[in-house]
């Protein structure tokens, strides 16, 4: 929890356990690492064609639902082209 504190108004990246990347601003979490997501849009991969970015806006996604939480360096995010960028949708987690 001491570390997604630090994460607090920065803007993260979220794999979920259904393989879905979901990128915003951390605004709040709670003890059951529920955390709640704003200006969050989900990131669709694909082998044929780019990056697609499906806007979702205020979004919560569930503690139990996620796989990975990491930090998104903006500048570098900012300058990658995702209209270029092809890769293998994320398989969901099996348990």
């Amino acid at each position: 929890m001491a570390t997604l504190e630090s994460l607090v108004d920065q803007v993260i990246s979220v794999i979920t356990n259904d393989g879905r990347n979901i990128v915003g601003t951390l605004r709040g979490f709670d003890q059951a690492t529920n955390i709640i997501l704003d200006e969050s849009h989900e990131r669709v991969y694909s082998t044929k064609e780019g990056v697609q970015q499906l806007v979702l806006g205020l979004y919560i996604i569930r503690g139990d639902n996620i796989g990975v939480v990491g930090e998104v360096d903006e500048e570098l995010d900012a300058a990658l082209d995702m209209s270029k960028l092809r890769a293998q949708p994320l398989k969901p987690v099996i348990h």
